[in-house]
């Protein structure tokens, strides 16, 4: 659903926008809410509602009674917000999500299938970098699964 690469600025609302692409989908899709959090690697992930959704009842029917899962849903649900694009694609992100990726005032945003990711600029320049490096190999191991 959401697929590229897009550079944005952050403004001095502290609004991001989403990418034209982005919003194409959802605009097509009936798409207008969306829930951001805490990611992976120091990024920010973004779910559409319904994807939100599906990913909090994987979430659920996890056993409470691990510690990992306690600190994992801790993490990811406690950092969540909503938010809803304005007729701009504009939308704010939290101070506290922008600390926790490190973004000041440059930020790539990505589609990653059912998800969109936000990175600071230089924090996914390093991690495309190191990635691309080994690429091939991540693949084949995966292909091996």
């Amino acid at each position: 659903m959401f697929y590229g690469e897009y550079n944005h600025g952050i403004d001095r609302k502290g609004r991001l926008i989403l990418p034209a692409k982005f919003r194409d989908v959802c605009k097509d899709c009936g798409i207008e809410r969306f829930f951001i959090t805490r990611g992976l690697d120091k990024c920010i992930f973004m779910f559409t509602e319904e994807e939100w959704r599906s990913q909090e009842q994987k979430f659920k029917n996890m056993p409470f009674t691990k510690q990992e899962t306690r600190s994992f849903n801790r993490m990811f649900f406690s950092g969540a917000v909503d938010v809803m694009p304005d007729r701009q694609g504009r939308f704010i992100v939290p101070q506290y999500l922008k600390d926790y990726a490190n973004i000041k005032k440059e930020a790539v945003v990505i589609g990653v299938a059912n998800r969109i990711e936000i990175w600071d600029k230089k924090t996914w320049e390093t991690f495309f970098s190191n990635s691309s490096e080994t690429f091939e190999q991540i693949a084949e191991n995966m292909m091996n699964l």
